[in-house]
């Protein structure tokens, strides 16, 4: 389904475009400090409505017990425990931009293993309540937190249902300078933002694939020959929480 709502506001748009030429340090409180990301596409070529990025996820191919997709993004954005040199005082504060759930069907007993994380919505309740602007969507459909406008107010956290961000309440050092983040902020998934501005995969997504369970797929659910959108026509998805009306980017087969 196109997109038909209003673009996003330009300057909140073209926060992970415009970010700078290189990485650098900016402070955003005394003693807090974030790194800046990388710019991953030309500084003038601008992110547009014409596409719209999601994932398709089936869960008869997601393995129970395979966490891969978990390490991958842990991996690739610097954030869930102390090999990644982050260390938390108790277990409830460690950040999760993917987790691993189980569904079970009350019914039956059947048992649903999938990987949850930022569903990427249409119409993401976490900007709507963000009173600084920090919380916002890309025209192409990918939602973001601007770590420097970010006040830790967490209405956020609280108003999205699937439970997908995280607030950072330690101190952190050696960040990905494309990951930017900081104590006092929140965070959450960010569909790999500077692997897809230079034409990659999320790395969620490559890491099920490399394991042989082909579980996700990633693409442009505006290209008809992608094939997100050949599986969606042929087989469907699923939202979760469809009821919600947030016209979700990501996808689930097999719930």
């Amino acid at each position: 389904m196109k997109d038909t709502s209003k673009p996003a506001d330009p300057s909140r748009r073209d926060f992970m475009s415009k970010a700078g030429a290189t990485a650098g340090m900016a402070a955003v409180a005394p003693g807090v400090l974030l790194t800046s990301p990388a710019v991953a596409r030309p500084a003038d070529e601008k992110v547009t409505s014409d596409k719209r990025w999601g994932i398709l996820i089936d869960t008869a191919k997601c393995a129970s017990g395979c966490t891969a997709c978990v390490s991958a993004c842990e991996t690739e954005n610097g954030w869930g425990g102390e090999s990644n040199t982050e260390k938390q005082s108790s277990d409830e504060q460690r950040a999760q931009w993917i987790r691993k759930v189980q569904l079970k069907e009350k019914a039956t007993g059947h048992v649903t293993t999938l990987p949850l994380m930022c569903q990427h919505c249409e119409t993401p309740p976490c900007a709507d309540v963000c009173p600084t602007g920090a919380s916002f969507r890309r025209a192409d459909g990918i939602v973001l937190v601007d770590k420097h406008i970010c006040i830790g107010c967490r209405y956020c956290m609280m108003a999205c249902p699937y439970k997908a961000r995280s607030f950072i309440h330690e101190d952190l050092k050696d960040q990905k300078p494309w990951a930017p983040r900081g104590k006092g902020t929140v965070e959450s998934c960010t569909l790999c933002v500077h692997r897809v501005d230079e034409g990659g995969t999320p790395a969620c997504v490559e890491a099920c694939s490399s394991e042989g369970h082909y579980a996700m797929v990633f693409g442009d659910l505006y290209d008809d020959n992608s094939e997100i959108s050949r599986q969606l026509e042929q087989h469907g998805g699923k939202q979760i929480r469809a009821d919600l009306g947030l016209n979700t980017g990501v996808r689930y087969r097999g719930i």
